[in-house]
């Protein structure tokens, strides 16, 4: 998922959450409150000359309201069992 737009998720963002918190292993989910949200990944605009981020495991936080052209999302569900 590298390289085209950074993945906007649900996860909440804190510069100081990852410092002073223990985070689960699996499916670690960020503070409990706050504005800002999580961004992973990396986009189009991130090149290795100038974008240490460029990769699958980056994080930052934006809020709600930025307009950014180089943020998307994608939709997921659980697998259908049956």
């Amino acid at each position: 998922m590298t390289g085209n737009v950074w993945e906007w998720t649900a996860d909440r963002w804190s510069t100081s959450w990852h410092a002073t918190q223990a985070q689960p292993l699996v499916d670690p989910q960020g503070p409990g409150a706050g504005d800002r949200r999580a961004l992973r990944g990396g986009s189009y605009l991130c090149h290795v000359s100038y974008c240490w981020r460029y990769r699958t495991s980056a994080r930052m936080g934006t809020t709600p309201d930025s307009p950014s052209g180089n943020v998307g999302f994608r939709c997921a569900r659980d697998p259908v069992t049956g």
